[in-house]
């Protein structure tokens, strides 16, 4: 079976991730294919995108989340992502155990005397009038029947998991300062999410699987797991395997794919890349080691933004008052530097509608 280095996986996980070179695809197909972004961080998405397509208007995708074609909720690993309105009607309802069991492992003890199934439809009814509110309005309200779990263990039980919605723009927009007010995902789209296949058959997660290949792979079961937080997906992998490729990684793991994705050379020049934090490209994968060395791979759970550098973790940065600040990691050659700094300016332009062009490059460690 063919081995991939870690090398041959950066690449490929590049091109994938849509960061080997700017792609020119529409903004709602970015974000498909991309398997949604995360977005707990409201501005990240914004530099996301802007790293990964041509010429990218910020605009464009804060018409998309008031035209409800895109929308924020709770979906993978009980995080808040940035998806087409079309996948989390598809996919919400795979991931209802998931969301329980995340809020629970967090609050177990203060919801153990909590039927959840009561809350959920007490939660549904509350939210049923069309009033957005926000998290702690609905644990209040909540409050008088369920004393005794406090108001953030009902109220994230709630929002996280039970009752599928979305958090209403301004919140996510560019640009824009504003608190989370949830509403019913069915009422701000209208239409129910997709009800789980009738005949114990997983449809929703064999197309998990391949589209997870698709903006991700060559990936373990692991990284599959790692990425959305769904441990029922065996029989997924297994009921699409025979449509599948498979490799080995330098620690013998075997590693999925779909027969005509991309797989670079691995000598392909890798141009250098400016992520946001909690991006795609590190925190889709159990095994980070293709694109973050293992002493900084805490850099992508802490919510540090980094810089890649032939297509590897080499940088964080930060942005204050215009001017884009690069702290290297380790050595940057004056080729490399030059490359950071020209991209850096690009994206300070970006940040401040081109009144400022400031990068600010620390000395190597």
């Amino acid at each position: 079976m063919t081995v991939l280095d870690d090398r041959a996986l950066n690449r490929a996980t590049l091109a994938r991730q849509l960061l080997l070179d700017h792609a020119g695809l529409p903004v709602l197909d970015a974000v498909a294919h991309l398997c949604g972004l995360q977005a707990q961080e409201p501005q990240e998405p914004f530099v996301g995108l802007w790293s990964r397509l041509r010429a990218f208007d910020p605009a464009t995708l804060s018409g998309l989340l008031v035209g409800r074609s895109v929308v924020r909720t709770h979906l993978m690993r009980r995080t808040v992502h940035l998806l087409t309105a079309e996948d989390v009607l598809a996919w919400r309802s795979r991931h209802d155990a998931m969301l329980r069991q995340r809020v629970l492992g967090v609050y177990r003890h203060e919801l153990a005397d909590v039927d959840l199934d009561e809350l959920a439809a007490a939660g549904r009814a509350l939210l049923a009038d069309g009033e957005p509110r926000s998290m702690s309005e609905v644990a209040r309200a909540l409050a008088g029947r369920w004393p005794a779990p406090g108001p953030r263990a009902l109220g994230e039980m709630v929002i996280a998991a039970l009752v599928p919605v979305v958090q209403l723009p301004p919140r996510g927009l560019w640009r824009a300062k504003a608190g989370v007010r949830n509403l019913p995902l069915s009422s701000w789209l209208g239409r129910e999410i997709d009800p789980p296949a009738p005949d114990g058959s997983d449809p929703v997660g064999e197309t998990l699987v391949r589209r997870y290949l698709a903006a991700f792979g060559p990936a373990t079961s692991a990284d599959l797991r790692a990425w959305c937080g769904l441990t029922g997906l065996p029989a997924a992998v297994a009921a699409i395997r025979d449509e599948l490729v498979t490799f080995r990684d330098e620690r013998g793991r075997e590693l999925l794919d779909l027969p005509e994705a991309p797989r670079p050379d691995p000598d392909t020049p890798a141009p250098v890349r400016f992520l946001p934090a909690f991006d795609n490209a590190l925190l889709g994968y159990h095994d980070r080691s293709r694109i973050v060395d293992q002493a900084h791979r805490g850099l992508s759970v802490a919510g540090a933004r980094v810089v890649l550098v032939d297509g590897r973790v080499a940088a964080t940065w930060t942005v204050e008052t215009g001017t884009v600040s690069v702290t290297p990691l380790r050595h940057l050659s004056p080729a490399d530097r030059a490359a950071v700094a020209q991209q850096g300016r690009a994206l300070a332009s970006f940040l401040s509608d081109d009144d400022s062009h400031r990068v600010r490059i620390a000395a190597s460690p």
